[in-house]
């Protein structure tokens, strides 16, 4: 090694002495003696520099500059590299959690859905409504509280896991279960901190003390909260699980729930999570065997075509897409059907294509197709049938390209083509204002506008239309004029009914912040009142009838017993008291339209009496009206009313029809069929068909009817459109 001022060793020593030299400079060029090594004695004696006094200050300085140079480069160096790799790592792990994304199809403003359950048990937390976005997991379906929290403080983290409330493992071949604890009251910032940043920072329920409260004191009991974590570490989150089990909050109040989801990466390499074992009622298993035994016909003598012939044991075809497996995917979800769930789809991911020369209704299709696939995909954030939903709303839009903005309502979703009726060029008006719901709700989720914007646009078209009364709304609308037709006839029922349903529905699904929808609802209600709204001999039944050009007609569909639900649905979300009287009487009426048939079962029409007779009831039948479609308008109001109320009746009600389901529609071979005659018990005639909305609609309303939780689908979190499948309520971000 060279000494610092840049002469070598061997030249030194025969070299005159001169004073040290000056030079600003530094020589680092290396020299060994012949024969010597970096590891003999003679080298570590006389050491690889030169003593420290052999160079100028200068000299000193400039190294001792230039190593701490070099060391301040290599730490910043070091810093930068380990976040530029840690956030690598972050991304790749999440990747690995989350199923993938389509591209361009991530929700826009994704919203907290509820909790998983089985079909055969009954697990979670408590519910709360959306608030900030979060991404989306594959779930398991919606889940029931912890009834009967223990307060004991003994038994470590470990049986908190495995024994709270009697939850055992359970494996699920394709979902993904979570896991549910107690949170302490005496909650630490600590704890706080990191719950918020296991859960992404997705603030709880509004009045939920767990970020807020902090401050000032932190009051953990106040209210049930929910925390669904999306990327929690399992070490971390068993770590928190640790420090958490022994604590519980005070008896007075319900304990904090927070629901870990596990990840479909944890799921994938076996990881077992844990589900509440809590059984189902028993009219519960009723309803799912009620599914089981229909499906079974299904799969059996339908699977992948449209709807079932179930007496036939043969099928038929209405738009060709599996209309029945669409529209039942999310009763399988919330019934906890895993098995029969995977294997539809299975269909959906290889055998459902849109690419087809067939012309759809595009009310039918909005409502059964792409609602399934939207609610489906909010259940369980598998993006497949996102893009399923986006692929099929896209071949939907031709129908809006005609000179009145006023959709026709038949599109072929392969060619592109669209156009109304063969018999007529109007539509109905329930048809062309019932698709609001699923297409601003496809904008949402994609963040593509036009879906929203050509259903926005019939809304405000039919809101300034001449030709209502007092709010009520004739039933046909010309595509190419814009204007209403066939003036002067007024109905709750067939091509109007759901027209006053999407009003209520579209507010709050908005948020409540559309007031003209609002406005427009109220008004078509009073209008009911004043024209529509009779009373029946000799029970003083409250029924709807018609008007047409003045005559009041007796006349009341059953599709009618929507308007009980939609009533006490607005009633709950803060509209007059005097809607919830008037649903409960209407509720009554339609109870009446099934209980006073002899089969149980409601016929598609019934007609009232207004004038008392002996010998006569107040619901008449005529023979051309006498069928039943297996229609879930009665059952559904049910659910409202006893979500609404409370009421154990309404419950005992649907007991009643679904047993007459049981007894006078159901194939042995499988399936259920529509029957012609509701008047006779003895020989019901099977009209020999399935509809989809048995499985989609009537069915999933008598489960959530039957079940006391009424955080499972909450009113405050979910709108159902009219084929009852769930879409989010809108909230702000």
């Amino acid at each position: 090694m060279p000494p610092v001022g840049g002469v070598s060793r061997a030249v030194s020593t025969a070299a005159p002495i001169y004073p040290p030299a000056q030079g600003h400079f530094i020589s680092l060029t290396p020299t060994l003696r012949l024969g010597e090594s970096c590891n003999s004695r003679g080298w570590r004696w006389h050491s690889c520099w030169r003593k420290q006094k052999q160079g100028s200050p200068l000299q000193r300085n400039v190294l001792l500059l230039l190593v701490a140079f070099l060391m301040i480069c290599g730490l910043l160096f070091y810093v930068n590299t380990a976040d530029h790799w840690k956030a690598l790592n972050d991304r790749s792990s999440e990747k690995q959690k989350l199923r993938a994304d389509v591209s361009g199809l991530k929700p826009a403003h994704p919203p907290v859905l509820p909790v998983p359950q089985t079909a055969g048990a009954a697990q979670g937390s408590p519910e709360t409504p959306p608030q900030t976005p979060r991404k989306h997991f594959r779930r398991g379906p919606p889940s029931l509280p912890y009834e009967g929290m223990t307060d004991s403080k003994q038994g470590g983290a470990e049986e908190q896991r495995e024994g709270l409330h009697g939850a055992t493992r359970e494996r699920a071949s394709g979902t993904v279960w979570g896991e549910a604890i107690q949170v302490p009251s005496a909650m630490t910032p600590h704890m706080c901190k990191l719950l918020t940043e296991m859960n992404e920072g997705n603030a709880p329920q509004s009045g939920c003390h767990l970020w807020g409260g902090l401050p000032g004191g932190f009051d953990g009991c106040d209210v049930p909260c929910s925390l669904k974590p999306s990327a929690a570490d399992r070490t971390q989150r068993d770590s928190l699980l640790d420090s958490l089990a022994p604590i519980t909050c005070p008896s007075a109040h319900r304990p904090w729930m927070v629901q870990f989801q596990i990840s479909p990466a944890e799921q994938e390499t076996g990881t077992e999570a844990l589900v509440s074992q809590s059984p189902l009622n028993k009219r519960q298993k009723a309803v799912v065997d009620a599914f089981l035994h229909a499906w079974k016909g299904y799969r059996k003598y339908a699977w992948g075509h449209d709807e079932l012939r179930p007496v036939s044991r043969s099928f038929v075809e209405w738009f060709g897409l599996g209309l029945t497996l669409v529209d039942a995917l999310d009763t399988m979800w919330i019934l906890g059907l895993t098995k029969e769930f995977e294997e539809a789809r299975k269909w959906v991911s290889q055998k459902l294509q849109f690419q087809k020369d067939v012309d759809v209704n595009l009310f039918e299709s909005t409502i059964r197709i792409l609602g399934g696939l939207l609610s489906t995909y909010h259940l369980t954030g598998d993006s497949l049938f996102l893009e399923k939903a986006k692929d099929f709303g896209n071949r939907l839009l031709p129908a809006f390209r005609t000179p009145s903005k006023i959709p026709f309502s038949d599109v072929n979703i392969g060619t592109g083509s669209a156009h109304p009726p063969r018999w007529t060029s109007d539509s109905t008006v329930a048809e062309v204002t019932s698709i609001q719901l699923e297409f601003r709700e496809l904008s949402r989720l994609t963040g593509e506008m036009h879906f929203q914007d050509v259903v926005q646009e019939v809304t405000r078209r039919v809101h300034w239309l001449f030709g209502k009364m007092d709010g009520l709304v004739p039933m046909f609308i010309n595509t190419h004029s814009g204007h209403f037709t066939h003036l002067g006839v007024y109905t709750l029922g067939a091509r109007a009914d759901s027209y006053y349903e999407y009003l209520l529905k579209q507010w709050i699904q908005g948020g409540k912040k559309e007031p003209q929808l609002l406005e427009d609802y109220v008004e078509a209600i009073e209008g009911v009142k004043r024209h529509l709204l009779r009373h029946s001999e000799p029970s003083k039944l409250t029924f709807i009838g018609e008007l047409a050009h003045g005559r009041f007609s007796a006349k009341m569909d059953h599709l009618v017993c929507f308007l009980p639900g939609t009533l006490a649905l607005g009633a709950h979300h803060g509209l007059p008291a005097e809607h919830m009287d008037l649903a409960k009487t209407l509720m009554e009426t339609c109870y009446q339209m099934n209980r006073q048939m002899q089969t149980g079962l409601s016929p598609e029409i019934a007609h009232f009496n207004v004038v008392a007779q002996d010998g006569h009831q107040d619901v008449e039948v005529k023979p051309a009206d006498r069928h039943n479609l297996l229609r879930p308008e009665t059952v559904e109001s049910l659910f409202y009313l006893h979500r609404c109320t409370g009421d154990s009746k309404y419950q005992d009600w649907g007991w009643e029809i679904l047993q007459s389901f049981n007894t006078y529609t159901r194939v042995p071979t499988g399936g259920y069929s529509s029957i012609n005659n509701v008047q006779d018990p003895k020989r019901p005639e099977p009209g020999d068909k399935m509809e989809s909305f048995f499985l989609g609609e009537t069915l999933k309303y008598l489960y959530l009817l039957f079940s006391d939780d009424t955080n499972l689908l909450s009113l405050d979190t979910y709108v159902f459109n009219t084929e009852a499948h769930p879409l989010p309520i809108w909230t702000s971000t």
